[in-house]
């Protein structure tokens, strides 16, 4: 019997649950634009502007803040979607970038005479001269200096030419 009186009770409410006209949303809508928290003297001054109970305005304003705030965390959420998936493709790219590398420094090594226990060069650095473009400079002068140019060539991505991609030869 007790669940039949809560039953009518929520009955009885709906029936006399004021919905709000358009005109009071926009009012209300505005009034939130300007500032999302509601005192007591402005909760009181909309009511009566508004013809509506100062409880009813409350509660809308507190339904308004949580709808704001769950569409401004979609938004945000949204946000942070679209960096993560583009921070992934980055990684990706830099991982197919590693492994392109990577075999290149192995062909590189195949091609000096290189073996992961032994090494026939005692290191090789780089530098770069004053307009950017870098060169390898090999340590060990026992080589010849077609080894130095094919070393280059496979290096700057010639694949064993010593051109540039307009015709023009780098070492001669």
């Amino acid at each position: 019997m007790d669940f039949l009186n809560v039953q009518a009770r929520k009955n009885h409410l709906k029936c006399h649950k004021k919905r709000l006209t358009q005109d009071q949303v926009r009012h209300l809508e505005i009034s939130f634009s300007s500032n999302n928290k509601l005192d007591s003297d402005r909760k009181s001054q909309l009511a009566q502007e508004l013809g509506l109970p100062p409880r009813q305005v409350a509660i809308w304003y507190q339904n308004k803040r949580v709808r704001w705030k769950s569409q401004s965390l979609e938004v945000d959420y949204k946000a942070l979607q679209q960096r993560l998936d583009s921070a992934l493709k980055d990684n990706e790219k830099l991982k197919l970038e590693v492994g392109r590398l990577r075999k290149e420094l192995h062909k590189t090594q195949e091609m000096l005479g290189f073996t992961t226990t032994t090494n026939n060069y005692s290191s090789i650095s780089s530098s770069c001269d004053e307009v950017g473009s870098s060169c390898l400079q090999l340590r060990d002068q026992s080589k010849h200096n077609h080894l130095d140019k094919e070393l280059y060539a496979c290096l700057i991505g010639g694949e064993g030419h010593f051109g540039t991609p307009d015709g023009h030869n780098f070492f001669d």
